[in-house]
C-alpha cells in the first residue's frame, strides 16, 4: 500500500513539474521578441551608417473598387497604393476615389470621373502650403539651421531630403532596418522635402528607433511600448550637437509619438526631453502638451483645393466630430494648427516614388511644426521655443467655418509669412 501511495506521489510530482515547464515555456514563447533589433552607428558627429532598402509593397490587380464608408476611424479604406487599376471601370467612383490613397506605382485605368485629377492632387499635396513656398523664395529655407527626426527606418537617398541628411543611426531597430518605412520617409520630406518641406534646405539628423519588441503576446494585447530606446535616442542627439558648431546647433527634435507616465520608460524619456529642453531645443511630439503651454493639431483640406488658401482648411478628419461636440476644447489661444491631411510625401517603394495620403495623423504635423521653427531661427538664431511659440499664436489666423447653419472658429492657423516677419523684429 505504502508503495502505491510512493509511485502515485512521484507520479504527481512528475506531472506537477511538466505543468510548470509548459507553463515557463507558453510564458517564454509569448515573451520572447518575434523580431530582431540592432544598432548602427557612425563615427564621429557625421555620416550614414546605413543605407536600406526601397520597399516592394508586391500588390497586383485589382479585382474591384474598394467602397467609403464614411468613417474616418478606419483607415486605410481606400488604400490604392502600387495597385494595378487599369482593368477597372471607376468613372462613376468620384465619392470614393476623394478618399483615396495612392502612389507613383498606382497604374489608372485610361478613364478618371471628372474632378479627379491625379496630378494635380499630388502637386497640391506636394506643396507646404500657407504661403511657405513665398518665404521660401525669398531664401527662407531653414539654410544653416539643423534639426533631428527620431522615427522609423528612413529610405536615406530618397531625392526629396537626401543632400539634407547628414546623419543616420538605427538605435534598437527592428529587423536589421533592411527596408524602409513609410513612416520614416513621409516625416522627413515633411520637414526638410526639396519640394514637399516646410524648411527645404534645413539639415537633418536623423535616429531610426523601436520604441518596444514585437512579441506573441503583443498580438493579442497590443503593442508593447518601451519608451527607453527613444529616451537612448534623445540622449544621442544631444550627445552630437554638444559637437557641433554654434553656427550648426540642433535647434528642434522631432519625434511623432507620444507616452504617458502608465508605459514603460517614461521616466527615461520624460528625463531626456527635459534635458533636450534645458539645452534649448525645440522638442515635437504628440505628447507636446505635457512639456509646452502650447499644443498643436492638425488640419484637414479637401484633396482638390488650394493648400495656399486658410479656407480651404477644416478640422482633420481623425479628430473633425471632437471639434464640432467640444469646440472649446481647441481654443485658438491655446493652439496652433497645420496642414495635415491630403498631404503628398516621398514613398518608401523608391528614391523618386512619392505617394499621397488622404487622411494623416498628427505624426504629420509633429515634422511641420519643428521645421517652422528653424525657419524662424534662421531668420532669428537667438529665439527661444517658448518665443516661437508664443509668436506662433499671436501671428496666427483664425477662420471661420460652417456646420449645419452654425459656424465656428477655427484657428489659430499658423500665418508662416507673418510669423516670420514677427520674429525676426
Amino acid at each position: 500500500m505504502w508503495n502505491h501511495i510512493k509511485k502515485f506521489s512521484v507520479k504527481k510530482k512528475v506531472c506537477f513539474s511538466i505543468i510548470i515547464i509548459l507553463v515557463l515555456f507558453v510564458v517564454f514563447a509569448f515573451t520572447f521578441p518575434i523580431n530582431k533589433y540592432h544598432d548602427c552607428k557612425v563615427n564621429g558627429n557625421s555620416g550614414i551608417a546605413h543605407v536600406p532598402k526601397a520597399i516592394d509593397y508586391r500588390k497586383g490587380k485589382l479585382k474591384e473598387l474598394p467602397k467609403y464608408d464614411g468613417n474616418p476611424q478606419k483607415l486605410w479604406q481606400m488604400d490604392l497604393r502600387s495597385y494595378d487599376l487599369s482593368e477597372l471601370d471607376i468613372k462613376n467612383n468620384l465619392k470614393d476615389l476623394m478618399y483615396a490613397d495612392f502612389d507613383s506605382k498606382t497604374k489608372w485605368p485610361s478613364s478618371l470621373p471628372k474632378g479627379f485629377d491625379t496630378n494635380t492632387i499630388m502637386e497640391y499635396g506636394k506643396n507646404p502650403g500657407l504661403n511657405l513656398r513665398k518665404l521660401h523664395e525669398k531664401g527662407i529655407t531653414g539654410k544653416g539651421v539643423s534639426m533631428a527626426i527620431i522615427d522609423q527606418t528612413l529610405l536615406t537617398d530618397h531625392e526629396e531630403y537626401k543632400d539634407r541628411l547628414k546623419f543616420y543611426e538605427e538605435i534598437h531597430n527592428v529587423d536589421d532596418g533592411t527596408f524602409a518605412s513609410m513612416h520614416g520617409a513621409a516625416i522627413s520630406s515633411i520637414a526638410v522635402g526639396k519640394t514637399v518641406g516646410v524648411a527645404p534646405e534645413a539639415d537633418l539628423y536623423y535616429i531610426a528607433e523601436t520604441h518596444g519588441k514585437f512579441t506573441l503576446s503583443s498580438i493579442v494585447t497590443g503593442y508593447p511600448f518601451d519608451f527607453t530606446y527613444l529616451g537612448k535616442s534623445i540622449g544621442r542627439i544631444i550627445e552630437v550637437n554638444k559637437t557641433l558648431p554654434k553656427e550648426k546647433k540642433i535647434r528642434a527634435i522631432s519625434m511623432s509619438i507620444g507616452w504617458d507616465k502608465r508605459q514603460k520608460g517614461f521616466k527615461e524619456v520624460d528625463a531626456a526631453v527635459k534635458r533636450a529642453k534645458a539645452e534649448g531645443i525645440l522638442v515635437v511630439s504628440t505628447s507636446f502638451d505635457q512639456y509646452y503651454d502650447i499644443d498643436f493639431w492638425g488640419l484637414g483640406r479637401d484633396s482638390m483645393k488650394n493648400p495656399e488658401d486658410f479656407k480651404s482648411y477644416k478640422p482633420a478628419m481623425f479628430w473633425s466630430d471632437s471639434f464640432f461636440k467640444n469646440n472649446k476644447r481647441f481654443s485658438p489661444s491655446k493652439n496652433i494648427m497645420v496642414p495635415m491631411d491630403s498631404r503628398c510625401t516621398a514613398s518608401p517603394t523608391g528614391t523618386s516614388d512619392y505617394v499621397f495620403y488622404k487622411q494623416g495623423g498628427l505624426s504629420w504635423a509633429v515634422p511641420y511644426v519643428a521645421a517652422l521653427y528653424t525657419l524662424c531661427c534662421q531668420v532669428n538664431p537667438d529665439i527661444t521655443p517658448d518665443e516661437f511659440l508664443k509668436a506662433a499664436v499671436n501671428t496666427g489666423n483664425i477662420v471661420q467655418i460652417e456646420k449645419d447653419n452654425k459656424k465656428y472658429d477655427l484657428g489659430t492657423i499658423v500665418n508662416p509669412e507673418k510669423l516670420i516677419e514677427k520674429v525676426r523684429k
